[in-house]
């Protein structure tokens, strides 16, 4: 990395991180986080989802609820989705590792929703697992309208997440199990 890409990129996160420590509550600092968001990936829609799975649920399933939404008007806060055992499920829930989707085919693969995210011109995502240990509790979603991210894009975006993690709770009673063999090594959209 070259000197002045450096600097701009430890001033960006020194400013998010001193106003993260000013925030007053989970809502302000989720809006901050938004807006550093716009900043990093421009046209693009940002929701986290919590995991609310609990050991009722059927094993091979998760179950998400919108904690925070970018566009509330059409991923309202509290939207519900169920996501059965799959390579996206597998990448984030079991891999607790970050997912990369580029191109309406590879959102169209993983998202059920897809005709609704087609609709705003969502091309690409970046979905950041929120973890305890090895236990996915949340998801920081970025879905952008561009098919390709930057790989500064994609930085910007997980130390976002990471820096989001601290006020985002995880669900009482939290628990989900799987029973397949894994689907796929590594995880590829």
């Amino acid at each position: 990395m070259d000197a002045a890409t450096a600097s701009k990129l430890t001033a960006f996160t020194a400013s998010l991180l001193d106003v993260l420590a000013e925030a007053r509550g989970a809502d302000a600092a989720l809006r901050q986080v938004d807006l550093y968001r716009r900043r990093i990936a421009g046209d693009s829609i940002f929701s986290i989802q919590q995991n609310v799975t609990t050991e009722r649920d059927p094993v091979d399933e998760i179950r998400l609820r919108r904690l925070y939404s970018s566009e509330a008007q059409h991923y309202p806060v509290n939207g519900a989705k169920r996501k059965t055992l799959g390579p996206w499920t597998e990448c984030l829930f079991l891999q607790g590792r970050v997912f990369i989707g580029e191109g309406e085919e590879a959102l169209a693969r993983h998202f059920d929703d897809f005709e609704q995210m087609r609709g705003h011109g969502l091309q690409s995502v970046i979905n950041v697992p929120l973890l305890q240990g090895h236990l996915c509790y949340a998801t920081f979603n970025v879905f952008g309208t561009r098919p390709r991210w930057l790989p500064q894009e994609v930085l910007g975006i997980r130390l976002l997440a990471l820096a989001a993690a601290r006020w985002v709770p995880a669900a009482p009673g939290l628990a989900y199990r799987f029973t397949a063999v894994p689907l796929t090594s590594p995880m590829e959209a």
